[in-house]
């Protein structure tokens, strides 16, 4: 996994082979550690395979395996998948997929760490400003509410500003507040009950209402860069379907990646683990849960295609009401719909088309 270690490894090939000799170079998926070889400077002519890691350990499952996995049986059962022609080739390697992938990424973690946070900041709130909550039921969802908790996290602060001066106070920073709301709020303030831990729970209230800021800002600024990178690849077409914007488009290019690595809808929802587990022997059938071996990237990504298409899309909906009529609950329609959303950004993908409400009814 070096430089010098992979051009030794380069060297003693060319050593060992004539000079019109055909060269397969195979890489185990794993994450991003393969990735350095997949993109060294390999020379020319030389064909570069990258296999599927599950591929890989099922061909140590064939050749008794399965449990023991060392360096040397790995190299066997990748030689073994490519004499018998597996593995898909890599292509010139394209920035922009990587960019929206790091992008997309970026944001899922901030929002990741924002939820966590917001729910943290609930907490030292509810000891700082007890009530508040119950007077103002979505704190940290509003502008007024982000505004009392970075202002007036001390209740007597409140109390003692009175409801008109919050309602100046509050116009002064571009927030409107209604003078009912405002009137809740100073009185949610008088009646509060002071807590023992008040004090430290305002200083790190403070602190998180810094870093929450701060994480809006970055969450914003990768939804800028993303809104940039979706026109110019070729998932641009998706956010012409109804309920899929720029977010939820990017987070499924950066699950998928390369759209032409994928044969058709079937692989790509088979990949994602939403496929249902099958089982079959002696005329008798019996079909389970999906699997969820697969990407967990690519399944969220789906799903959430799929809840697009069923909130925004009148054939989307009538067909999800179709399947609640028939019984089938919330977990089963969402696959459903993530099928569907599956079969729909691959054929415009595929097409370069936009979407035709009047073909996917």
């Amino acid at each position: 996994m070096t430089c010098s270690g992979v051009s030794a490894v380069v060297k003693r090939i060319g050593l060992a082979i004539g000079p019109c000799a055909q060269v397969k170079v195979a890489v185990e998926a794993a994450g991003h550690y393969h990735r350095p070889v997949l993109d060294y400077g390999w020379p020319p002519g030389w064909e570069v395979l990258e296999l599927n890691p599950a591929h890989v350990a099922e061909q140590r499952r064939v050749a008794g395996r399965r449990r023991v996995k060392t360096d040397a049986i790995d190299l066997e059962a990748i030689t073994e998948l490519v004499l018998a022609g597996r593995g898909q080739p890599v292509a010139a390697a394209q920035t922009l997929f990587g960019e929206i992938s790091a992008w997309a990424s970026h944001r899922s973690r901030r929002v990741a760490v924002r939820t966590a946070t917001k729910n943290q900041l609930l907490g030292q709130l509810d000891r700082a400003f007890p009530g508040l909550t119950a007077a103002l039921p979505d704190v940290l969802g509003t502008k007024i509410g982000r505004l009392i908790a970075a202002e007036f996290a001390d209740p007597a602060r409140l109390t003692a500003l009175g409801a008109s001066r919050l309602i100046r106070f509050a116009a002064a920073r571009d927030v409107q507040l209604r003078r009912p709301v405002a009137e809740r709020l100073v009185t949610a303030a008088h009646e509060a009950l002071s807590t023992a831990d008040a004090a430290v729970a305002r200083r790190v209230l403070a602190a998180d209402v810094a870093l929450l800021a701060d994480l809006d800002t970055q969450i914003s600024a990768a939804e800028a860069e993303l809104a940039v990178l979706v026109p110019r690849s070729p998932f641009s077409t998706l956010t012409s379907v109804p309920g899929w914007g720029v977010v939820r488009v990017a987070n499924y290019a950066a699950a998928l990646g390369d759209p032409q690595r994928w044969p058709g809808p079937r692989q790509i929802y088979r990949a994602s683990g939403l496929s249902p587990m099958q089982y079959e022997s002696a005329g008798k059938r019996r079909d389970g849960t999906i699997s969820r071996e697969g990407s967990v990237a690519l399944r969220r990504a789906l799903i959430d295609l799929g809840m697009g298409l069923w909130l925004s899309d009148p054939a989307a909906k009538t067909y999800a009401a179709s399947l609640k009529a028939r019984g089938k609950h919330g977990g089963i329609i969402a696959c459903a719909l993530a099928h569907r959303a599956t079969r729909i950004a691959h054929a415009l993908v595929r097409d370069h088309a936009s979407y035709d409400p009047t073909r996917w009814t």
